[in-house]
């Protein structure tokens, strides 16, 4: 907002109206050029300003992108070798398990085996018992029998 620059009434006595004014309207135009002047500097100073705020953002910017792909990049690397060390462990446990079932499966054929054996001889076993009992009870009773009689 302009400042319209005013003499005293001594000034304008003493130099005259016509000089008074002139020299007021010369102020107000120094004052107006100068206005204009300070605002297109500030206008200059600001657009500078401003444009290197925007370039420290972009470089903010993309080192914060760099260090984002290398956080990025070093995290995809140990999910990696964390996944390959747990895919060696538990390829290791499946061989593991498969020898287990194995040696399993060999002591349930053995103890099969075992099994039927010890049916075959408990067969035997119990024909010679009913052998052996059959002896002791014709024993009984034809002992029985020659006393009796």
């Amino acid at each position: 907002m302009p400042v319209t620059a005013r003499l005293s009434k001594r000034f304008y006595d003493q130099f005259g109206d016509e000089v008074a004014n002139e020299l007021v309207d010369w102020f107000n135009a120094v004052d107006a050029t100068y206005r204009s002047d300070l605002k297109e500097v500030n206008e200059l100073n600001f657009a500078r300003f401003d444009a290197s705020v925007g370039e420290r953002f972009a470089q903010q910017d993309a080192r914060l992108e760099k260090r984002f792909a290398e956080q990025d990049a070093r995290l995809e690397k140990r999910f990696a070798d964390q996944d390959a060390r747990l895919e060696k462990r538990l390829f290791a446990q499946d061989a593991k398990l498969d020898t287990l079932e194995a040696r399993m499966n060999e002591h349930f054929r053995e103890t099969d085996g075992k099994i039927a054996q010890l049916r075959i001889d408990m067969a035997g076993w119990k024909t010679e018992m009913i052998r052996w009992m059959f002896l002791f009870w014709l024993g009984t009773v034809g002992a029985a029998a020659l006393f009796r009689g």
